[in-house]
Parts: structure tokens; sequence; C-alpha cells
């Protein structure tokens, strides 16, 4: 089950940038789909040379992901925003719960 929630999750990720760069890109802004990539890379994922703990690290997440479920309902597709919300949100606490590093 730990290696399903953590593709998942990994899905999740993508997804997340996915959002922000449709949504830049339809609303011509694509400096945040960069800002996002750089602060999970700096502040959130397993190797990030400054790792934030938890809960901060927990509250990053969150705030990513559903700045993600907005960004998808906000072009338009409010059924993936959904899913992906509900995903994220998961597999962020079910992360925490398995005891995963992810």
């Amino acid at each position: 089950m730990k290696n399903t929630v953590l593709a998942v999750r990994f899905l999740c990720e993508i997804a997340a940038v996915v959002a922000y760069v449709w949504h830049g890109w339809v609303l011509d802004g694509l400096l945040i789909g960069a800002a996002v990539i750089v602060c999970w890379g700096a502040f959130i994922s397993p190797k990030a040379p400054r790792r934030l703990s938890d809960p901060f690290r927990l509250v990053a997440e969150l705030v990513i992901f559903a700045g993600a479920a907005v960004a998808y309902a906000e072009v338009g597709q409010t059924v993936v925003a959904i899913v992906f919300g509900v995903l994220a949100l998961a597999t962020a606490l079910l992360t925490r719960r398995l005891g995963s590093e992810a």
C-alpha cells in the first residue's frame, strides 16, 4: 500500500505543476508555475536542501495543492479539480501516517 500511496502522491505533485502552468498559460502568467516548482524543490521535496519540518511542510503542501485545485477549476476543469483535491489531501496525510519520507 505504501508504494501505491507514494506513486499517487508523485502523480499529484506533477498534476499540481500542470495545474499552475496550465492556469498561467491561459491567464498569461507562467511565473506562478515556476515559483511553485522552485518552492517545492527547495522546501518540500524529500531531497530539498532546506526541507521544512512538519507541520510546516504539511501546511505548505496543502496550500500548494489547494491552489492547484483552484487553478484547475479556473480553467474549467471542475471535476479534475475535485478529484485532484481529494487525492492530494489523502496522499499528503497518508504519507505521514505510513511514516514515509515523501
